[in-house]
């Protein structure tokens, strides 16, 4: 077959499963039944640069009662003073400390069992510190999970994007959910493998996740959203990817050095594996750099339009910036650059590690 028609195949693939993903990506909206309560609870760790923007839009929701507690995991910065001198002008935050990291959990999870423990609400909603929350989304997402029968809904925030190092990465996010998962996430499909979830934005179903053991069911994970999904599933609940752009927004990294060392952390619990990654290459290289090299043949051509028009597609559904789009081919070899150096890393012995922690005991979700 010839070269540029089997980039063509590949580049169809993506282009397929995104449209019908962003035709079905649901939306959540509405307000939940009388009597629940969303506990936001948020993990911070060094987060004297977002705990207080975070608070404040949290403190801000409407359409369900709140509480909201922060557990402050051995911060080296002002974070709890941030926290405690907010917690003195409304009494429905708390703050809590962190016990001392047992072997074998990793920081934020063990921090996000913690917090479930001390919360008292029907729902959980799981939040990072960088995470800024819509006004009606503790709301929207506790009354899409009692309409649906969920027990996990979780979203990708709209993601702010601001230097070229973050427009080379971060899209990846949603051009993998949406171009490569069949199903994106939705709850119509049930098997453990398809599930998907961004840990920066999770909403839980309290009866569900005492029942599948929270995140002591996923102690050992870094990546604890995709892990919680599965675990839910495979204990025979419902979970559900909803569109995250209109609940809330996230900065996730600032520049290029650390969104590097963020997704590297995470990428061994994805497509950084022995057997995966050479699969993803070819369908990713194959897709979106291969055909490049194959112009001017018709079908090169073809194949680009189909994966620049379902990134640019992605774009305007993730309200992400219209200037990353033209960086697309580099964001491709980025992430596979970032997932190959993940591989190597795990294959010399070097543990993943974030803010000041390393986690030699790791293992893949």
């Amino acid at each position: 077959m010839d070269a540029a028609v089997v980039a063509l195949l590949l580049a169809a693939l993506p282009a397929v499963l995104g449209a019908l993903n962003l035709l079905l990506l649901p939306r959540a909206d509405g307000v939940p039944g009388e009597g629940g309560l969303v506990s936001i609870l948020i993990p911070a760790r060094d987060e004297e640069a977002n705990i207080e923007a975070c608070l404040r839009a949290v403190l801000a929701s409407r359409g369900v009662p709140v509480e909201v507690l922060v557990m402050d995991d051995g911060s080296r910065d002002a974070t709890p003073a941030i926290v405690r001198r907010l917690a003195r002008a409304d009494t429905r935050l708390r703050l809590l400390s962190a016990p001392a990291l047992p072997p074998g959990w990793t920081g934020k999870v063990h921090a996000c069992a913690r917090l479930a423990e001390a919360a008292r609400g029907t729902h959980l909603l799981f939040l990072d510190a960088d995470v800024r929350l819509a006004p009606d989304a503790a709301a929207a997402l506790a009354a899409h999970a009692e309409r649906e029968g969920l027990a996990m809904v979780s979203g990708v925030p709209r993601q702010v994007i601001r230097t070229l190092g973050e427009g080379l990465t971060v899209p990846a996010i949603n051009l993998l959910l949406l171009g490569y998962l069949p199903g994106g996430g939705r709850a119509s499909t049930h098997r453990a493998s398809l599930a998907a979830a961004c840990g920066q934005m999770v909403l839980c179903e309290r009866t569900a996740y005492g029942a599948v053991g929270g995140h002591a069911s996923v102690r050992g994970v870094l990546h604890d959203g995709l892990a919680l999904a599965r675990r839910f599933r495979e204990g025979g609940h419902r979970t559900e990817v909803v569109d995250g752009a209109p609940l809330a927004s996230c900065r996730m990294y600032r520049g290029f050095v650390e969104a590097w060392a963020g997704f590297t952390k995470n990428a061994r619990e994805g497509m950084a594996t022995p057997l995966g990654l050479p699969v993803w290459t070819v369908l990713l290289a194959g897709a979106h750099l291969w055909p490049w090299a194959l112009l001017p043949a018709p079908a090169a051509v073809l194949a680009l339009l189909l994966t620049l028009g379902l990134r640019a597609a992605v774009t305007w559904r993730a309200r992400e910036p219209w200037w990353t789009v033209p960086l697309h081919p580099l964001t491709v070899l980025v992430a596979l650059a970032i997932q190959w150096t993940a591989l190597a890393r795990w294959a010399v012995g070097l543990p993943p590690g974030w803010k000041g922690r390393a986690y030699p005991g790791t293992k893949a979700a």
